[in-house]
C-alpha cells in the first residue's frame, strides 16, 4: 500500500530526493512507439525545457535527470533556505509566473495602496506560496501536469498521460546521493539506448560532458547553436560540484566533477561488460572515499540486487534514524543498505 507523501519527504531528514514518473500503461508516449511507428521524442524535448525552466522559479536546484522514452527521472535538491530568505515580493513575482494569483496579489505586485485587511490577506497566501516554492510535490506537479496538458491536446484525446502520483526515494547521505545519480545518468547504457554517457541523450551526464567542452564553457554562441535549443537553454543550471563553484561550496555537490565522470564512464563500462559478479579494474577513487561496495553498487547501477530500496536510499544506521522520525520502527531497503554501504 503506498505511503502517505509526509511519510516519504522529510526536509529535516535530508533534502535531496531521487523521483521518477512514469507515462500511463508505460507506453511510449515520450519516444518512438515501436509498434506504431509514431514518433513522439519531442516530447522529451518539453520535459527537459520545463524542468529547468521551473528550476529558475522554484528554490529546488537539479543534479541529475533522464528523460527516458516512457519514463523520467530526476535527483534534485532543495534550498529551503534560500526560499525563505526571499522577501514578499520576490515570492509573489516567483509565484506568478506560473499561476495568475489572485486579484489582490496582483495589485500587491503592481505597488497599489491596499488597506491593512487586504495586505494581511497578501500576507497569508505569500506565506503558502513560500512553503510551495520550496516543496517537490508541488515542482513535480507543476512538471507533469502541463506535459500532459499539451500531449493530449497533441493527440486529441483526454484522461491520464503520467500513472498515478510521482514515486519518490529520499537519500539520506553522499554516498546515496551520488549512486542515485549516476544510476540515473546510466538509464539510456541500460536500456541500450546509448553505448557511452556522451551519447545518452536527454540526460545530465550528457550535458554536463557538454559543459567541459571549453567553447560551450565559456558562451561561444557558435558551438552553443550546434546543440538542441532545449539543451541549449539547459546549460549551467545542473547543480555544479564544489571544484566548480569554489566560492559557493555550500550550495554544491561536495566532489570534484571530473571525479563524478570517472565513476560514470566506469560504470557504463561495467555495465556493457556485464560484468556484475567480476568488477573490472582501475575502481574510481570516489567509491572508497564514499565507502561504496563495487559489486553491489554494479548490482543497484543495474537493479539487478537481491534487495531492493524502496523510499529511502542510505546507509542503515540514517534508514534507521528517519524510521524514528516518522515513528516507525522498520523502513523497508536495510539490507540492500548494509550490502551496498559498506562500514567505516
Amino acid at each position: 500500500m503506498p505511503q502517505a507523501r509526509q511519510n516519504q519527504i522529510s526536509l529535516d531528514a535530508t533534502n535531496s530526493y531521487h523521483c521518477i514518473s512514469r507515462c500511463v500503461r508505460r507506453q511510449y508516449l515520450c519516444g518512438q512507439d515501436p509498434l506504431t511507428g509514431k514518433d513522439f521524442s519531442h516530447r522529451r524535448d518539453w520535459i527537459r525545457a520545463r524542468i529547468f525552466e521551473l528550476t529558475e522559479v522554484f528554490s529546488i536546484r537539479i543534479l541529475s535527470y533522464a528523460v527516458m522514452s516512457n519514463h523520467l527521472h530526476v535527483v534534485l535538491c532543495v534550498d529551503q533556505e534560500q526560499a525563505l530568505t526571499w522577501d514578499d515580493p520576490e515570492v509573489a513575482r516567483r509565484w506568478l509566473a506560473l499561476f495568475g494569483g489572485t486579484p489582490l496579489v496582483r495589485s500587491y505586485l503592481a505597488g497599489e495602496k491596499l488597506a491593512d485587511a487586504q495586505l494581511s490577506a497578501v500576507s497569508s497566501l505569500i506565506r503558502k506560496y513560500r512553503k510551495r516554492l520550496f516543496s517537490i510535490s508541488w515542482f513535480m506537479r507543476c512538471l507533469n501536469e502541463p506535459i500532459a496538458r499539451w500531449a493530449n491536446a497533441e493527440d486529441n484525446v483526454t484522461g491520464r498521460f503520467w500513472e498515478g502520483r510521482f514515486k519518490s526515494q529520499a537519500l539520506l547521505d553522499e554516498a546515496s546521493v551520488i549512486a542515485a545519480m549516476a544510476y540515473v545518468d546510466l538509464n539510456p547504457i541500460r536500456a541500450a539506448m546509448a553505448h557511452t554517457p556522451e551519447e545518452s541523450d536527454y540526460t545530465s551526464i550528457q550535458q554536463r560532458i557538454l559543459e567541459q567542452d571549453s567553447k560551450i564553457a565559456a558562451g561561444d554562441k557558435a558551438a552553443l547553436n550546434e546543440i538542441p535549443e532545449d539543451l541549449r537553454t539547459a546549460i549551467g543550471r545542473l547543480m555544479p560540484f564544489t571544484d566548480e563553484v569554489p566560492d559557493d561550496p555550500e550550495r554544491a555537490i561536495p566532489y570534484e566533477i571530473r571525479d563524478y565522470l570517472e565513476l560514470v564512464d566506469w560504470s557504463g563500462r561495467a555495465i556493457l561488460e556485464g560484468k556484475r559478479g567480476s568488477i573490472p579494474g582501475n575502481l574510481p577513487p570516489i567509491l572508497e572515499r564514499l565507502k561504496i561496495d563495487p559489486g553491489n553498487y554494479i548490482r543497484f547501477i543495474n537493479r539487478t540486487q537481491k534487495h531492493r530500496f524502496h523510499s529511502v536510499i542510505g546507509a542503515v544506521e540514517s534508514m534507521r534514524n528517519l524510521a524514528g522520525d516518522f515513528g516507525r520502527s522498520f523502513l523497508k531497503g536495510q539490507n540492500a543498505a548494509a550490502a551496498l554501504f559498506s562500514p567505516g
